[in-house]
């Protein structure tokens, strides 16, 4: 304990106790102390990493500007990438460290908001009719952000700050004060976004936010919470878009485990973890994951546009990361990320920000949006001295989560999802033997879906390979080439559907077997002489069964436009067209012709438990048997 009682006996000096980190895991009977130099570096890949020592090595802060790093938008703050270069490391106990850190409460002046609650209310309301409306995407995340002055030394404060959260706050992932000398940042993260040990890659999709007083939750309430449609499909669709993360970095994509309830002081929310193997180095792991979608939106290249668009500042280090990288004792590197949520960031001169946002889908109202704004950052305000405090101690009531009946309604929220990301399997089982060895091309529409549909595609037997719609690739080297999902306006003259209209009449004009997936489904349709509307509802994160040429299958939707037919057979250019459409309004669900197919929805979704029986069923019949003409050696 000496290393603590000497770094805050030069902070009660008005010394410079140098850069450090004081950080507790969810459960933990101790708390790290880190300390060590602060460097500042430009990409993730510069995170210093020593080969030789064993265990954490360095603490970055990640900003949300770097994201630029993957070509997405933002607004650039340049915020720094900061590392904290541990080279003293101690386990204390924390009951000591709770003795050691002050104790006299936080004071605060000038509190307010930068955007007040009608403003957001109104961002929310254009978010849901101009961007899930029209197409842009399934849910966005806009924050906004508490502002106020520390009174007394700020540092103090922080240290203050965090003895509230590790008394007060329960259920978080980190309990955390890092300073590097420029900043201070103090929270209580819940979310866990990606960590890496002996190979392990997990992530920590998080979404749905039960609110309650600091008291014991209404168990009725939950469980009503727990059955409300518009919360688990927030939850479904974050999942689906972690799930395309790890789909890049694991070789087999991610498992599906849980639900589980995270219980904390102000509120619970609902959780997934996804586990699967990954080789990667945990700084690739780092940037092939920024940022989880559940404080960014889906699909993640625009939601960092319409971010940008809306929020119309930087969000300097909310939804970044701390990321703790090191070497095991067998030299393997681990990674262990909390997104940066519930945290403050206190300024030396005292200027503190609490930035909270809330996530956007089609069914969110302003009003409640608002709310979980102030729900969210209860926890951290309250340690700030601005608002009321949780009950100190031990639990104030039994864990909900071990009840019966919220382990039988959190159970319940798997069975309408798709077994092939939840169920453990040979790596052959789903082979396909007209389709093992072909290979197939991918064309991404700027929804990494993509990602999760090469996994699918490569389980019944393909070889697959995905690039963007920008690039260049000689479709004849493929047997098959899908044109993928993407956002925006199908009917639009973007430079994106100009190109992906191109590739979709080259290859009708070659009779080149083609499989088209929402985006580029419409796209087709609309190529086949079918009109394509926008829906007066969108369809995004919705699962309904259809009928497929006769089949019933049950499957996930992310759109907002959709062809029409008024009949089941449709003439085109290129040949009779069998339609699959909705018997209400005509809305097509799936067509197919002699050397292609299209589907509106997501067959790799989660909300698709029936997607790899009707990838099973159509690319078959797309691919004749093997000729010389479509082979892997045929010239381009």
């Amino acid at each position: 304990m000496h290393q603590l009682t000497d770094l805050l006996d030069r902070l009660a000096a008005d010394l410079d106790p140098g850069p450090f980190a004081l950080l507790r895991r969810d459960g933990a009977d101790h708390v790290d102390l880190f300390t060590g130099t602060v460097t500042t570096v430009d990409r993730l890949a510069d995170i210093p990493l020593p080969a030789d020592p064993v265990g954490p090595a360095t603490l970055a802060l990640v900003p949300y500007r770097q994201v630029v790093e993957r070509g997405f938008a933002c607004v650039d703050d340049a915020v720094p990438l900061e590392c904290l270069r541990i080279d003293g490391r101690h386990r204390l106990p924390l009951t000591g460290v709770l003795d050691a850190l002050p104790s006299t409460p936080v004071r605060t002046t000038d509190a307010a908001f930068d955007i007040s609650d009608d403003q957001y209310a109104d961002i929310v309301a254009r978010v849901l009719a101009d961007e899930i409306g029209h197409g842009e995407g399934a849910n966005f995340v806009i924050h906004r952000t508490l502002r106020a002055q520390v009174q007394g030394v700020p540092l103090t404060a922080a240290l203050a700050a965090l003895r509230s959260l590790l008394v007060r706050e329960r259920g978080a992932y980190w309990t955390f004060v890092v300073h590097t000398g420029t900043r201070t940042l103090v929270g209580a993260s819940p979310e866990r976004h990606v960590s890496v040990d002996d190979g392990l890659v997990m992530m920590n999709p998080i979404s749905g936010t039960f609110r309650h007083t600091g008291a014991a939750a209404d168990r009725a309430a939950l469980l009503r919470f727990l059955a409300d449609t518009k919360e688990t499909e927030e939850l479904y669709m974050v999942l689906d878009e972690e799930l395309k993360m790890m789909a890049t970095v694991a070789e087999r994509g991610g498992q599906v485990v849980g639900p589980y309830l995270k219980e904390m002081s102000h509120l619970a929310h609902t959780e997934y973890l996804l586990a699967g193997r990954g080789s990667k180095d945990v700084r690739e792991v780092l940037r092939e994951t920024m940022f989880a979608p559940t404080v960014t939106g889906s699909p993640m290249e625009n939601a960092c546009r319409v971010i940008a668009r809306y929020e119309g500042v930087g969000r300097r280090y909310y939804s970044g990361m701390l990321a703790l990288l090191g070497h095991d004792e067998a030299g393997r590197q681990t990674l262990d990320a909390p997104i940066l949520i519930r945290t403050a960031e206190i300024s030396p001169a005292g200027e503190l920000r609490v930035p909270v946002g809330a996530t956007l889908v089609r069914h969110s109202t302003p009003a409640a949006e608002v709310a979980e704004t102030h729900a969210k950052a209860a926890g951290v305000l309250a340690a700030l001295g601005l608002g009321p405090q949780a009950p100190a101690g031990p639990d104030p009531a039994p864990r909900l989560a071990d009840d019966p009946q919220v382990r039988a309604a959190l159970a319940a929220r798997n069975a309408p999802l798709a077994r092939f990301w939840l169920d453990q399997r040979p790596p052959d089982a789903l082979v396909v033997p007209a389709l093992a060895g072909r290979r197939a091309l991918i064309v991404d529409g700027e929804d990494t879906f993509t990602g999760m549909l090469a996994h699918q595609l490569g389980a019944l037997g393909l070889a697959v390979t995905v690039r963007p719609w920008q690039a260049e690739e000689p479709i004849r080297a493929y047997d098959l080439v899908v044109v993928g999902p993407g956002p925006g306006d199908p009917t639009g003259g973007t430079e994106k559907m100009a190109r992906l209209r191109a590739l979709l009449t080259e290859l009708l004009d070659t009779g080149h077997p083609t499989l088209a997936v929402c985006l580029g489904h419409q796209l087709l349709a609309g190529l086949l002489g079918l009109p394509v509307h926008r829906r007066d509802a969108p369809y995004q994160g919705l699962q309904r069964t259809v009928s497929l040429f006769g089949t019933p299958r049950r499957v996930g939707f992310y759109a907002t436009f959709t062809a029409r037919a008024t009949a089941d057979r449709h003439d085109s250019r290129y040949g009779p067209v069998e339609v699959a459409r909705d018997a209400t309004d005509g809305s097509v669900h799936a067509l197919r012709g002699r050397t292609f197919a299209g589907v509106q929805f997501h067959p790799e979704s989660v909300l698709s438990p029936d997607g790899v029986a009707v990838l099973a069923d159509l690319v078959p019949e797309l691919l004749p048997a093997p000729a010389g003409e479509l082979s892997p050696a045929a010239p381009a």
